[in-house]
């Protein structure tokens, strides 16, 4: 019985959602909440309310009771306002991806909102979530923005859409639930879950910058490292620094840059899925180490770098590898 009720449960939450997605369409950034978007219905809470006050009237109109009955209608006339309530809190509300954060598989990838407020009315007790999953709760302010995050779970790597999620709230008592569902095109990228550190990465190259007249080596520039304790101020690379790629130093002619080239074709025998987490093991080791590294996949090379942008961009295009696609 328990499983009947449960598939008929599923089938019908199946159909609610294809007709919603029909009847609004696909949402484009940034989105607001037109009222005839919003939907309402009383919670738990509200149908013990609407009990009690149904049976504050029966009895007042049983037993001829003036004032209990003159209680009951201003109970009722509080509900009708706080469902009145419920649903303005939601109408008019926009919101906008401010920016996606990406994960390895397995793990959550997270999209941030932007929720922005027009009117000078707050807007309490904001509810950002998925169907199945704890939504976060927010407080929009009057004229003003707040952020908000919706975490995914990435089962794989490439793109992870977030097709489907659902602004709510309760406010004011909580005796109406007020809902709307957006259907976003947004997406974020899962990389592939790296490889156990089994299989040693390819030979280190090392540049000693060859022999290099020592009174020319402040002109001739090598590459950058991470910035360490002690390390010179006068050789901070400010402008790495504004591109938002972490702290690092500037290296001259003469000194050593070790950087590795992690290469498709090394890993010969192996399938893509597998090939493809050896490599994002080899990236973010190198990484970790403050190695500079490059990457080759078939179709796409990128040059040795160091820093958090070069890694993404290493990651990216791992975990968006299509076998025979051209990559550029």
């Amino acid at each position: 019985m328990r499983t009947l009720i449960r598939g008929l449960r599923a089938r019908v939450e199946r159909r609610t959602r294809a007709w919603l997605k029909r009847r609004q369409g696909p949402d484009r950034d940034p989105v607001e909440l037109h009222r005839r978007r919003i939907y309402i219905l009383p919670t738990r809470l509200g149908i013990a309310y609407a009990a009690m006050v149904f049976a504050m009237v029966l009895g007042g109109l049983n037993y001829n009771n003036n004032l209990g009955l003159g209680l009951a209608f201003l109970l009722v006339s509080l509900g009708l306002v706080a469902m009145h309530h419920c649903h303005g809190t939601l109408s008019g509300l926009a919101l906008r991806l401010h920016a996606t954060r990406s994960a390895f598989a397995g793990e959550e990838v997270r999209f941030g909102l932007l929720l922005e407020n027009h009117s000078r009315v707050p807007r309490p007790r904001i509810e950002v979530g998925l169907d199945a999953a704890p939504a976060a709760i927010v407080d929009v302010p009057p004229v003003g923005t707040v952020p908000a995050e919706i975490a995914v779970r990435a089962e794989r790597r490439g793109r992870v859409p977030l097709a489907r999620f659902v602004l709510a709230t309760r406010h004011p008592l909580g005796l109406f639930r007020a809902w709307a569902v957006v259907h976003p095109e947004y997406a974020a990228i899962a990389w592939p879950r790296p490889a156990d550190r089994s299989l040693p990465p390819p030979a280190v190259e090392t540049d000693t910058g060859g022999a290099q007249d020592g009174a020319r080596g402040e002109e001739d520039f090598a590459g950058l490292k991470p910035y360490q304790a002690g390390d010179s101020l006068r050789r901070i690379a400010w402008k790495a620094y504004a591109r938002g790629q972490g702290l690092h130093i500037k290296q001259y002619a003469g000194t050593d840059v070790v950087s590795h080239v992690f290469d498709w074709d090394s890993l010969a025998g192996l399938d893509v899925e597998t090939r493809l987490a050896q490599l994002c093991r080899w990236v973010v080791d190198a990484h970790e180490h403050g190695e500079a590294f490059g990457l080759r996949l078939p179709g796409l090379a990128i040059e040795p770098n160091i820093g958090t942008a070069h890694l993404d961009h290493c990651l990216n295009a791992l975990a968006l590898y299509e076998p025979g696609a051209a990559h550029g």
